[in-house]
């Protein structure tokens, strides 16, 4: 089953909050490195989110559209200021003419994209003959999160599956995207990994995002998920997570 989170205002400024950590900070860095933009190029960000990447590839002198469903999520990409057109839409209606973008981005979005073959089919119309294709999505079986309850730890990681469409989808990206007319040209992982607490990093705010979201799945209570949070929380030097976002590159064959 799959129930995706609806990015209302107060769960976009959550999502702000943990992209601004140096978590995805690096992940952004690495994205940029890979996507190699040169200046004047087209670039359209798929799900740009609160709009941190955007800002960071028009800064870089590419000429940016970024695309979301979500109102809260474009008025935050908004602030982040100007040299970017941001535009309501999603991966599989991009609201762009045919043939006009030198690259599309997806960073953290088709792993909630239940049609993938169809947004694929929706980037191969909008990019130009030769075109590439980065994503970053995560397996969400690479995660090691310590913790004192590890059959606890496991039915909140699987309940936290059930936002997904597809939680393991990097390991079958490459046969989906060969399928669907690329040739993928780089791949590599983007390790998240924090050890020891702190409020500053990736895990620490997508725990209470998770909190929010397990109680009443897989049978967890809130009191469960009230004892998972304090405990991880509670670690102090002791804790540690590790996961990996896996990164491709691919072109229009």
């Amino acid at each position: 089953m799959s129930e995706q989170l609806q990015f209302d205002d107060k769960r976009s400024r959550g999502v702000e909050r943990t992209y601004a950590t140096r978590d995805i900070v690096e992940q952004r860095r690495a994205t940029l490195e890979a996507l190699a933009l040169r200046a004047g190029e087209r670039v359209i960000d798929v799900g740009c989110g609160p709009g941190y990447l955007c800002a960071e590839m028009a800064a870089a002198g590419a000429s940016v559209v970024g695309v979301d469903p979500s109102p809260s999520m474009l008025a935050l990409a908004e602030q982040r200021g100007s040299g970017v057109e941001l535009l309501q839409g999603d991966a599989l209606s991009l609201p762009v003419e045919d043939g006009s973008f030198d690259a599309v981005v997806s960073t953290q979005v088709y792993e909630y994209v239940a049609d993938i073959g169809g947004a694929f089919a929706e980037v191969r119309r909008v990019l130009r003959p030769g075109g590439r294709l980065l994503i970053l999505d995560t397996d969400w079986d690479s995660i090691v999160w310590h913790s004192s309850d590890d059959a606890r730890m496991e039915r909140v990681l699987r309940a936290w599956d059930e936002h997904l469409a597809h939680p393991r989808l990097p390991r079958v990206l490459p046969s989906l995207l060969r399928d669907a007319g690329f040739t993928l040209r780089r791949a590599e992982i983007v390790p998240v990994m924090n050890l020891g607490y702190a409020r500053d990093t990736y895990s620490a705010n997508v725990l209470g995002t998770i909190a929010d979201f397990v109680p009443g799945r897989q049978g967890i209570t809130l009191d469960e998920v009230d004892e998972w949070r304090d405990d991880l929380r509670s670690l102090g030097d002791d804790y540690f997570f590790s996961l990996n976002r896996y990164l491709f590159v691919a072109e229009v064959s």
